[in-house]
């Protein structure tokens, strides 16, 4: 039986799952399927970010508020001195799908989204190396 985990790890985990999840969608999307879109597969990527910032935060023992907030959430590790060495304006565009984009059709069409995976991509391998996993 495996060991508890400490909530870090679950946030960690929990992350690598959301950008399966990203990963496996816009695979499906790529190949035609029509009821994908680009928004659905940036939640994840926003939910993929923000657990990956919660897991740092958790790890160091700071409080986080209740929030999907990405730039709020970077702030408080910037507070802290633990610099996730990323592109902060990239992860913050993933703010509106927090939400918003859960319920509204936002017709926003990401010419970027490759780098918006890179960069989500690199973060999990950044926090890894933060959280000693």
């Amino acid at each position: 039986m495996a060991g508890f985990l400490n909530k870090y790890e679950i946030l960690f985990n929990k992350a690598k799952a959301d950008l399966a999840a990203a990963h496996v969608l816009y695979a499906r999307l790529l190949e035609g399927n029509s009821n994908l879109d680009q928004e659905i597969i940036c939640f994840h990527l926003q939910q993929c970010a923000e657990k990956l910032i919660k897991a740092v935060l958790s790890k160091n023992q700071n409080h986080y508020p209740r929030i999907h907030d990405l730039e709020t959430l970077l702030n408080l590790l910037d507070e802290d001195n633990l610099d996730l060495n990323t592109n902060r304006n990239i992860l913050i565009e993933l703010n509106d799908f927090a939400v918003e984009g859960r319920y509204a059709v936002m017709q926003e069409e990401f010419e970027n989204i490759k780098d918006i995976f890179v960069t989500v991509d690199d973060l999990v391998k950044e926090v890894q190396k933060k959280i000693n996993h």
